[in-house]
C-alpha cells in the first residue's frame, strides 16, 4: 500500500511573529515506522512524520512549546510521543491514548513521562473509545495524577455529551472547536451548545482545525467562530496546528494557519494569553 504524505514539507514562512514561549497545543508524530510500527488496523499507510520534522517545523514557525497528542496511527502504543517528549528538553509534553482498563502503574508511568492528559474519541471515522459514562468514571483515576480529559467528538454529539462530561473529575479539553460545521454560522445549534458548555469553567477548547471545519478556501468561516470563542473565553482557549493533518480532505499550509491567528486573536495581549499563558498554566510547562 503506498504511503500518504499528509503535510507539506515546505510550509510558507508566516508573516505573524509569535510571542516568546508560544505553544502549539495539538500535533501528532508518526513513526518512524521502522522504530515505532504503525497500528495494523489502519486502512491507509501514513508517511513518517517523526519528531525531527516536528521540531524543524516549530523552529520555522517560531513555536517554542508543544503538546503532542497520541494518534490512532499508533493506537495505544504511546512510545513515539514519549520519545519526542524525552527529546524536547522540557518544551514538549503529551496527551496519551489508553484503554479504559489500563493499569494504575502504567497510567502513573505515563504521567511521570510528561503526559498531561488522555484523549478519547467519539468520531464515526475513528470509532468510539468507550461509553461516555465509563470515560467520566475513568476520570477519577486521572485526578490524583494531575491529568486531564481530552475529547474529540462529532459536533452533533455536543448536546448528548454535555451533561455527562460536566461530571468529569478533571478538566475537559474539547478538540477542534467541537468539529462544528463553520459554514452553518455562529447561530447554529451545535456551536451555540458548545458556547453554553464553555461557560462551565471545567472546560477548555482548542482553536485548532479551522481548516477542517471551514467550507471556504481561506478558512474565513472557521476563523470567525474561533475569534468568537477567543473573545468570549480568552482564559480557556488553546491553539494548535494539528500537524501532520491526518484524515483530512486537503493538505494545509502551517504558515497560513499561524497567520490566521492575526484574525482569531488580533490583539497582542489576547494572542499571548492563548499561546503562552494558557498552555503554560494548564499543561504545567516549566516557566
Amino acid at each position: 500500500m503506498p504511503t500518504t504524505l499528509t503535510y507539506t514539507p515546505r510550509p510558507s514562512a508566516p508573516r505573524l511573529r509569535l510571542p516568546p514561549g508560544a505553544c502549539d497545543a495539538h500535533v501528532h508524530v508518526f513513526g518512524p515506522a521502522a522504530r515505532f510500527p504503525f497500528s495494523d488496523t489502519l486502512a491507509w499507510t501514513p508517511a513518517d512524520a517523526p519528531k525531527e520534522k516536528l521540531f524543524a517545523l516549530h523552529e520555522h514557525l517560531g513555536i517554542e512549546r508543544c503538546v503532542i497528542v497520541q494518534s490512532l496511527v499508533h493506537g495505544f502504543d504511546n512510545r513515539a510521543v514519549e520519545d519526542a517528549i524525552a527529546a524536547g528538553g522540557g518544551r514538549y509534553l503529551g496527551v496519551a491514548l489508553v484503554p479504559l482498563d489500563i493499569s494504575d502503574a502504567e497510567l502513573s508511568r505515563l504521567a511521570a513521562a510528561g503526559f498531561r492528559g488522555v484523549r478519547f474519541n467519539f468520531m464515526k471515522h475513528l470509532g468510539a473509545s468507550g461509553s461516555v459514562e465509563d470515560i467520566v468514571a475513568f476520570t477519577r483515576r486521572l485526578a490524583p495524577l494531575g491529568m486531564h480529559l481530552q475529547v474529540h467528538f462529532e459536533s452533533s454529539l455536543v448536546h448528548a455529551l454535555a451533561a455527562p462530561l460536566a461530571r468529569s473529575a478533571v478538566p475537559v479539553v474539547i478538540d477542534h472547536i467541537g468539529r462544528v460545521d463553520a459554514s452553518l454560522g455562529a447561530g447554529h445549534a451545535d456551536f451555540a451548545a458548545l458556547r453554553t458548555l464553555l461557560r462551565n469553567t471545567l472546560f477548555r477548547v482548542k482553536l485548532s482545525g479551522i481548516d477542517r471545519i471551514s467550507g471556504d478556501a481561506d478558512y474565513a468561516q472557521g476563523i470567525e467562530l474561533a475569534r468568537l470563542l477567543a473573545d468570549e473565553f480568552p482564559e480557556r482557549c488553546l491553539w494548535g496546528t494539528d500537524w501532520p493533518h491526518p484524515n483530512h480532505h486537503h493538505v494545509p499550509d502551517d504558515g497560513v494557519l499561524v497567520d490566521a491567528l492575526a484574525q482569531i486573536a488580533p490583539d497582542d495581549a489576547l494572542r499571548t494569553q492563548i499561546l503562552v499563558r494558557n498552555p503554560l498554566d494548564f499543561y504545567r510547562f516549566d516557566a
